[in-house]
């Protein structure tokens, strides 16, 4: 069986990697042709569109950066649409909003396809490990065919209903790791205002209720101004909006999650977007 992988950014690249490891036949797609050359060399093929890609593979998987992103790459000029039809399937990785994933959907399973939605937890070290943790949802009889592939990507996944939950559950998740990020910064920051050292801080944190993987690795990180992305900050800000925009759409309070938003949109307009989303300090301690 073929697969197809769209989108070859620090996720993507580091997922599809792990198809190849596996020894599957793996084809490759990404806007910057030149993205795809690892994957080359590893024994991937290359496709010439998406619509290539998905005509000759049966299950193609997609890993895009916003919901522009996954709506041109699926329905747009030389699309996956173009090569769906039945005995295809799609599965879209992205983090989007509820709406376009339902619409992509509906697109897909018009032409005949099968789709599922399965945007993931975690970021660059985690996508490279396989151990990242997919949220799915959509057609179940493909949760379960490709099961052993998505095994391949993550350690834990799981199936939540109808599409848009998974995007549901995605947009809810890096909502609070984002108002995580905000608040942890401010206390790094204001530690330091008060002369406590930050390795101290980092080891109270560690011994509590408080202790968790993200304030541990990042936290020294953070600390000697080490911002390689691992997850850019400009998708944090993103997904922060997207999650504002869905509190909204449900009448529900967002306060939090709104001020983090607009920290990170600050830091955007200061050209911190392609940094890790852990450089939110810069915005919060300078």
């Amino acid at each position: 069986m073929r697969y197809g992988f769209l989108g070859m950014g620090i996720m993507g690249s580091a997922m599809a990697t792990n198809l190849v490891k596996a020894g599957l036949d793996v084809t490759v797609w990404n806007r910057d042709g030149a993205k795809c050359d690892p994957l080359v060399q590893q024994g991937a093929r290359q496709g010439r569109s998406p619509a290539e890609v998905a005509e000759n593979c049966s299950v193609t998987f997609a890993m895009l950066s916003d919901p522009a992103a996954a709506e041109s790459v699926c329905i747009g000029p030389d699309g996956v649409l173009e090569g769906m039809g039945p005995g295809k399937s799609y599965i879209d990785m992205s983090t989007i909003d509820p709406q376009t994933s339902c619409d992509l959907a509906e697109a897909v399973t018009e032409q005949g396809g099968r789709h599922l939605e399965a945007p993931v937890s975690g970021t660059k070290k985690p996508a490279e490990d396989g151990t990242l943790i997919i949220l799915t949802a959509g057609d179940r009889t493909l949760y379960d065919e490709v099961g052993p592939v998505l095994d391949l990507m993550g350690k834990k996944r799981l199936f939540l209903g109808e599409t848009g939950q998974a995007a549901r559950m995605k947009l809810v998740v890096n909502m609070i790791m984002g108002g995580m990020m905000t608040a942890f910064s401010e206390g790094l920051t204001l530690a330091d205002a008060c002369h406590l050292k930050a390795e101290d801080l980092l080891d109270v944190l560690a011994a509590g209720a408080l202790g968790n993987p993200m304030f541990a690795v990042k936290g020294p990180l953070m600390t000697r101004r080490e911002f390689a992305p691992a997850f850019p900050l400009k998708h944090m800000e993103k997904d922060l909006r997207l999650a504002v925009e869905l509190g909204g759409d449900h009448a529900k309070l967002m306060a939090t999650a709104e001020a983090a938003q607009g920290l990170f949109r600050l830091a955007l307009e200061r050209g911190l977007g392609d940094e890790d989303f852990s450089a939110i300090h810069k915005t919060i301690a300078d």
